[in-house]
């Protein structure tokens, strides 16, 4: 099985190159896997996907950091991102949100495509070009989406690999709250390591 391992940063996969001994690149070959850093948000992710996904990959790993909604998941933990939404993709009609699957000019939500089971609690995103910080918007997209969990790049990837028809899985781990920004209270290397051990044991049995 050929993987596409794909993450935003460097940083959130710091481990794992270290793990693997893979040199610091952005586009990284390997016998076991290949590694793509597309940058931050989903513009960047759909030009680097654009650039390197084919259909010789047989699954597109999406590994990363995102913010949780729901307050009783614990700091640092792993999940399955098995659906994911463009959450601000469509127009606004006063008060109300037209998506653009309201609007009929296409699809803002897709879900995991696999037959691979992974031993993680699933979960539902959203995806967001501006990380949401105000008690206003937190609660408006509650009650339009009820997500569990935001990042900046996740319905990019499954939207490429819908496209090409590759199995793909979103694997987050929860650094931070989605709050009014507090540095003081993300643990992002704690989020950064429990990915890492997931993705090197995964990528380990997969190969």
């Amino acid at each position: 099985m050929k993987i596409l391992v794909v993450a935003a940063t460097k940083a959130e996969l710091s481990f794992f190159y270290q793990h693997f001994n893979l040199p610091e690149e952005d586009f990284v070959e390997n016998k076991k896997f290949d590694l793509l850093i597309t940058g931050v948000g989903m513009v960047a992710t759909a030009f680097a996907l654009g650039r390197y996904l084919s259909p010789q990959y047989d699954l597109v790993l999406n590994l990363g950091i995102a913010g949780a909604f729901d307050r009783s998941i614990p700091l640092g933990t792993v999940l399955n991102i098995t659906e994911d939404t463009f959450a601000e993709l469509g127009a606004e009609n006063g008060d109300e949100f037209l998506s653009i699957t309201d609007l009929g000019f296409g699809e803002n939500r897709y879900t995991t495509k696999t037959q691979i089971k992974v031993a993680l609690a699933p979960a539902k995103g959203i995806t967001m070009n501006r990380v949401t910080g105000s008690e206003k918007s937190i609660q408006t997209l509650i009650e339009r989406l009820n997500p569990t969990t935001e990042s900046m790049e996740g319905a990019a990837v499954f939207y490429a690999s819908k496209q090409l028809n590759i199995d793909c899985l979103q694997i987050r781990s929860i650094s931070n709250y989605v709050e009014r920004r507090n540095k003081d209270n993300w643990k992002i290397g704690l989020a950064i390591k429990n990915l890492n051990d997931w993705a090197i044991a995964f990528v380990g049995e997969m190969n």
